[in-house]
């Protein structure tokens, strides 16, 4: 119970994790739904790993959420690589979604306005260095072409105080973090990071877009 007060707390004072002013709008261009179940991915960086992982594996229609590393030109890096800032890479997210139930751009939604501030240039919250940068990885036209679209429509709409400076680039690899990366913030509920930066996200999460929300 202390931790949830703690994150009620912090959740109504922080804006760390969100720039905008309210909730955003649906993206004008999507991909629809598909008509019977399958599997896709989708691979975002916004910051570090264990608050986007979180967000993203507590909605319908994800199945899976994979910490790793994305963007850069090392093989198979380390934490302790990709954390120099030499390495090209950003911590990165490979999300794999069922398409007839949740579309891309519902994704891209909760990227957005829930994962992280995409107005924050080569950093995110305490984390600073291009390892912690905005970006999405796409995967075929489509996701780049409805990436590039709500970007625009958002800018457009003017939703965030500061210009996006996310990055929209294709998928060249992508290399799953360490195992004790991954669902850090599952087991690790009271570490002081998650509790004061991701979190909140959560709680936004439920807050926000309730009808998103898996309850995992």
């Amino acid at each position: 119970m202390r931790i949830e007060n703690l994150v009620v707390a912090f959740a109504l004072t922080s804006c760390a994790f969100v720039a905008g002013a309210g909730p955003l709008p649906e993206p004008a261009t999507d991909i629809p739904l598909a008509k019977a179940s399958g599997t896709e991915t989708a691979v975002f960086a916004g910051g570090c790993f264990w608050g986007v992982e979180a967000v993203f594996e507590s909605l319908k229609g994800v199945s899976k959420a994979v910490s790793g590393y994305a963007g850069g030109k090392t093989a198979s890096p380390s934490y302790e690589q990709v954390s120099s800032g030499m390495t090209g890479h950003a911590e990165s997210v490979k999300v794999t979604y069922d398409p007839s139930r949740i579309s891309y751009g519902t994704l891209l939604k909760v990227f957005f306005q829930i994962a992280h501030d995409p107005t924050e240039l080569n950093r995110q919250g305490p984390d600073v260095g291009t390892q912690y940068r905005s970006a999405i990885f796409f995967t075929n036209p489509d996701q780049e072409r409805v990436a590039k679209a709500y970007i625009a429509q958002l800018g457009a709409a003017k939703a965030f105080r500061r210009p996006i400076v996310t990055e929209v680039t294709p998928l060249k690899a992508f290399y799953d973090a360490e195992a004790y990366h991954q669902d850090y913030l599952v087991r690790n509920p009271t570490q002081p990071y998650i509790v004061f930066n991701d979190l909140p996200k959560l709680a936004a999460l439920k807050k926000e877009l309730p009808e998103l929300y898996s309850g995992k």
